[in-house]
């Protein structure tokens, strides 16, 4: 029992010992895994975090006009596993250190991110194709020439057809 006394004597001298959330700042951990936030810029469209996410919060659908992939995530069924952070190959995903989640009662349907990709014309046969990404190209190829700059521009029957032309023709 005077253990007790002596811890408490020693807690009410230092004083409170939690975060003065929320009439202050608080701590937040270098990994903290918040809300995610969306870089369209950086997005191919490859639907790799719909495909991860174990709640299905991310939807990424082709646009109905055909010109691009529209992308959705939703706030409320979420669990912040970070697995499309993890699987994004060019990062356009990423988590926020925020963890503000609270919305009023006739928001909480409402989408938190969405963007859009838009498509870009093969530049042989102007077939719309996702755009090539730089990040990607240098991960694979390590120094990007201008050659394999234009092999990403083409859709893959026309870049067969090229890889074709040269073995063979």
């Amino acid at each position: 029992m005077a253990g007790f006394f002596k811890q408490a004597i020693r807690n009410f001298v230092l004083g409170p010992t939690t975060d003065p959330y929320p009439f202050g700042e608080t701590f937040l951990p270098e990994t903290y895994r918040g809300i995610l936030t969306y870089d369209s810029d950086l997005c191919i469209g490859c639907s790799t975090c719909e495909h991860v996410c174990p709640t299905n919060a991310i939807k990424v659908e082709e646009k109905e006009d055909g010109s691009g992939i529209s992308f959705a995530f939703w706030m409320n069924t979420c669990t912040f596993c970070g697995n499309c952070v993890f699987f994004c190959p060019t990062k356009a995903i990423t988590q926020a250190p925020n963890f503000h989640t609270a919305r009023p009662q006739d928001e909480k349907y409402e989408l938190t991110a969405n963007g859009e990709v838009n498509l870009v014309k093969c530049a042989e046969c102007d077939k719309m194709i996702p755009p090539f990404n730089e990040i990607l190209l240098e991960r694979a190829y390590g120094e990007v020439t201008d050659e394999i700059r234009m092999k990403a521009a083409l859709c893959p029957d026309c870049r067969r057809r090229l890889h074709f032309e040269r073995l063979y023709l």
